[in-house]
């Protein structure tokens, strides 16, 4: 049996244990394990604007910042606790990017699209959000997609009636991630961020 057998016959705890009592191979047998991970996230997060292998490259970062910090007596389950490093590094490096450069966002044609679809969970709650900024804008969602100009504009007042943590909250929950798992990137509270969504979706219904 070759390495990468018998890895596959341990728990990413057990495995995390061998690692630190010297087994460096370790390392590549989980960075290969949680790859698609990475690039699942990658993609869910492509809509905040980032090129998707950039995004790659820094969820990969985050995914050894896991195995190097993992705790088993602090943390959760690994795989919790690297879904959480790998989302915080990637967002980290869109908010990095966004600093640096005007990058045209395209995630409110995103939300109009997932409500289209009906899926995901509050698919209602966002249906009566997309109503509400569809009836400010006097576009439909086809439209909007042509008209990009229209777009900028709805974003930037979004951002600006928004707080720096609502416009955060929001950014996360627009890539599918609920209030739970957006409170663990962002490193707040689960309440806080649950009541700072309801506050965004008040404030985006009455915009005009």
């Amino acid at each position: 049996m070759d390495k990468k057998q018998e890895y596959a016959t341990y728990s990413d705890e057990e495995l995390i244990v061998r690692l630190r009592e010297g087994e460096a191979q370790v390392t590549d047998f989980i960075m290969d394990k949680y790859k698609n991970l990475v690039r699942s996230k990658a993609k869910a997060m492509y809509i905040l604007g980032a090129d998707t292998e950039d995004l790659i490259q820094e969820g990969m970062i985050g995914l050894f910042k896991a195995v190097r910090d993992y705790d088993s007596g602090r943390d959760a389950s690994f795989y919790t606790f690297a879904d959480l490093c790998v989302s915080r590094q990637m967002y980290t490096a869109v908010q990095a990017a966004r600093r640096q450069k005007h990058i045209p966002l395209n995630t409110y044609i995103s939300l109009y699209a997932n409500v289209i679809d009906g899926e995901g969970e509050g698919a209602s709650e966002d249906a009566r959000l997309v109503d509400a900024l569809q009836s400010k804008v006097e576009k439909s969602p086809e439209e909007l997609y042509f008209d990009k100009q229209n777009v900028r504009a709805l974003e930037q007042k979004i951002e600006e009636i928004l707080s720096p943590f609502e416009n955060q909250v929001l950014d996360l929950y627009l890539t599918g991630m609920s209030y739970v798992q957006i409170a663990r990137v962002l490193g707040k509270d689960e309440k806080s961020t649950d009541n700072a969504l309801q506050r965004l979706r008040g404030k985006i219904k009455r915009l005009g």
